[in-house]
């Protein structure tokens, strides 16, 4: 399985329930910022990027990026019990 990271910027219509949906249907998936998500897939990010797109608007903006293992955060969103970072450290590894 290969995990992305999915970045959006919904410009006009502003349609979030669609894609939340989108995204979600996925499977396995956090949300560590408002309009940043992660998902676990076998899919490659052209595949993702096209089946997003199916919601979204023309104009709206959209990138998906798989990670390796090499990453770091801090503050991410609700993350006060540490569960959004136990999820990153399974799906991506542990933060430098």
């Amino acid at each position: 399985m290969k995990v992305y990271q999915i970045n959006y910027d919904l410009r006009k219509q502003r349609n979030y329930d669609e894609l939340y949906k989108k995204i979600k249907a996925y499977g396995t998936w956090c949300r560590p910022l408002k309009s940043c998500w992660i998902i676990v897939s076998d899919k490659t990010a052209a595949q993702i990027r096209d089946d997003l797109r199916q919601v979204m608007d023309n104009d709206d903006g959209l990138l998906i990026t798989r990670l390796n293992p090499e990453a770091a955060w801090v503050n991410l969103d609700s993350d006060k019990d540490n569960s959004m970072t136990d999820w990153l450290k399974k799906y991506i590894g542990a933060a430098s």
